[in-house]
């Protein structure tokens, strides 16, 4: 059975929640990474790893642009010293977090590049000064300095550690970011919903993208993001999953046109809401976007019902080789007893029973 993280927003001090959380039975924690709208990534998973003893801590996700390899691997090996081998670095090309700082996502190759870098430094490796530039550019060179000597290349001395490298996840959509995450990483997090075709879809790019580099297909993992909303009112369900799912189905329109399996309906649904998209109502369930999203679309691109629908589906993703599954609840804008209600259901009787 594939392990259960929970998203939540990161707070300076995640300790109660993270607590609370753990006696859930959640095997994991996701955090947001997305400076504007949270608290600090890295502090959050800190306060959350000295208050719990098991529960497991990922980015989820952070970005290639606003931190340097050098500081993303500094960071996350500083978790790791903390809270031991429950630490996974998951990333992304960066969403909401560079929206609020007027950019884009990062195109994939550099992308690529930063996932290159990053799983160096957590390695202990070197990274030649000539194969970093992501944003040393507002200095000038080391070498403007006129040292007697200076390195050529980078490296961050006390990684990996007696613990072992971080493991690094990739939350993909497309062809090219998965199959980048497939060469470089150890875990390929799909945000394709909890659409059957397209999840296997993209398991299927990313065992072609390692043979490809003569990777052996077996030894990666996958995972993904899920909306789920556990209530008895199937309406009510709907109405509390759409503010998240709607920047969920977004990632596979994101540049105006849609990938792999899916049906006319669908896809009409996706091709809206990416002409409708309002940043300034980002995953909130009372947004223009979130309204677009029709029943059958919520239906299959998320896990909604009562308890014994969303352990049916939710194995039946954990059947498809997945291996760990975040679950996206209620988001900002929901009817706040209706998500607390699914919450409560979600632990009780869907965790507590997979």
């Amino acid at each position: 059975m594939s392990k259960i993280f929970t998203q939540i927003v990161a707070r300076p001090d995640s300790s109660r929640t993270a607590r609370r959380i753990e006696e859930q039975g959640f095997d994991g924690i996701s955090f947001v990474d997305s400076q504007n709208l949270s608290g600090d990534v890295y502090v959050a998973m800190a306060t959350a790893a000295v208050a719990t003893e098991t529960l497991e801590l990922s980015t989820g996700v952070t970005n290639p642009v606003t931190r340097h390899p050098a500081v993303t691997a500094s960071a996350i090996g500083s978790v790791q010293r903390v809270a031991g081998d429950r630490v996974q670095l998951g990333i992304g090309r960066g969403d909401s977090a560079l929206a609020h700082i007027g950019r884009s996502p990062a195109r994939v190759v550099d992308f690529e590049r930063y996932l290159i870098a990053v799983q160096k430094y957590l390695r202990g490796e070197e990274v030649l000064f000539e194969d970093l530039k992501f944003g040393e550019t507002v200095s000038r060179g080391v070498d403007e300095l006129g040292l007697a000597a200076s390195a050529i290349a980078s490296q961050i001395n006390w990684l990996p550690g007696r613990l072992g490298k971080v493991d690094v996840e990739v939350a993909a959509t497309g062809p090219k970011v998965i199959s980048a995450a497939a060469r470089h990483s150890d875990r390929v997090m799909f945000a394709l919903g909890a659409d059957h075709e397209r999840i296997k879809w993209g398991i299927e790019i990313a065992r072609k993208a390692r043979k490809d580099q003569g990777l052996d297909p077996d030894e990666i993992n996958y995972g993904a993001y899920i909306n789920v909303i556990c209530h008895p009112n199937i309406e009510k369900a709907r109405e509390l999953v759409r503010g998240g799912l709607s920047t969920f189905a977004r990632f596979s329109v994101m540049h105006g046109e849609v990938v792999g399996p899916i049906s006319s309906e669908d896809k009409k649904v996706m091709n809206e809401l990416h002409e409708r998209y309002d940043m300034t109502s980002h995953t909130r369930a009372d947004s223009d976007q979130a309204s677009l999203l029709s029943n059958d679309f919520v239906d299959n691109y998320s896990i909604v019902g009562g308890p014994d629908r969303c352990i049916e589906r939710i194995q039946k993703l954990s059947d498809l080789g997945l291996d760990k599954l975040i679950f996206v609840g209620a988001t900002l804008g929901s009817d706040q007893n209706a998500a607390a209600e699914s919450d409560a259901l979600i632990a009780k009787e869907v965790v507590a029973n997979l």
